[in-house]
């Protein structure tokens, strides 16, 4: 009895020893891709809710690599740069400009979308307090930010550039409030709208979002482009530099070109202020010949 027993468990586990072999093989990565609520690429809230320009780009991304499990986490920057630099994390980021210090532990993707570049924010009845600094409708920032006694509000660990991110390493912390938390750019424009905070660097398209989502007049508000900054920026794909990394950019580097030539500036063109799209999409036509 005991030997047929036996007999049966060893004809079981022979039965399973192909599958327990081949699981491991057939298993997939998953790839953990980092958003934050960023209009208009990402919106978490409202009645616009998925309809920002990576919300719409991530689908088509995760439809297309099949052999990769796929999970949407949700961050700030500050966390979502805490990932990227985890050597033993399988993270990309759909949102990323490219830095030096970012390159040191990030794997880039060509440039995917082109952007128009961040500025000043200020509401209009302050507009008197950086007229002298002002070039046409351009802002001398550093100057501004040297001579005045006013602080400027910024979300900590972003970007704005490597143009911007230099003039801001110049400069006294002091002058600098920095915000932390997921909606940071909402926070400080609460704080500017009841007068504690004079000043915000930003990106219009997703500023215009916010001050319509908070019940404020786009009227109140004037957008100052950084004088000797470049009009548009690049976002890429950032993913861990490490060798799934590596190979999930290489596969992402196949699937831009025709989506960046097709797919993102419209989406991305329906975000800008009427007067701008037209422009917009007939200049976007040589960004990557150019880049």
């Amino acid at each position: 009895m005991l030997a047929a027993r036996g007999l049966r468990y060893l004809i079981l586990l022979c039965g399973l020893l192909p599958t327990l072999l081949l699981q491991p093989a057939n298993a997939k990565e998953r790839v953990f891709w980092l958003v934050r609520d960023l209009p208009p690429f990402t919106i978490f809230e409202g009645a616009e809710q998925g309809q920002g320009v990576i919300d719409q780009l991530l689908p088509l991304l995760i439809r297309q690599m099949p052999e990769y499990d796929h999970s949407i986490v949700r961050v700030n920057r500050a966390r979502g740069i805490q990932m990227l630099q985890d050597r033993n994390s399988f993270t990309c980021d759909p949102t990323l400009l490219w830095t030096p210090e970012r390159a040191e532990y990030v794997r880039f993707s060509m440039p995917s979308l082109g952007v128009l570049s961040g500025g000043m924010v200020l509401r209009k009845e302050s507009q008197a307090l950086v007229a002298p600094y002002l070039d046409g409708q351009e802002v001398d920032l550093h100057r501004l930010l040297s001579k005045a006694a006013l602080k400027l509000g910024v979300v900590a660990e972003r970007s704005y550039g490597t143009q911007i991110d230099a003039i801001l390493r110049q400069l006294p912390d002091t002058v600098l409030s920095r915000h932390y938390g997921n909606d940071a750019t909402a926070n400080l424009l609460q704080m500017q709208q009841l007068g504690r905070l004079r000043m915000v660097l930003g990106y219009w398209p997703e500023v215009r979002y916010l001050i319509q989502q908070q019940g404020g007049s786009q009227a109140d508000y004037q957008f100052h482009p950084v004088q000797g900054v470049k009009r548009y920026q690049f976002f890429h794909v950032g993913c861990s530099d490490n060798e799934l990394g590596r190979a999930a950019v290489a596969h992402i580097d196949r699937l831009l070109p025709a989506l960046r030539r097709d797919v993102l500036p419209g989406l991305y063109a329906r975000w800008l202020d009427p007067a701008l799209r037209e422009d917009y999409l007939e200049e976007s036509k040589v960004f990557f010949e150019e880049h």
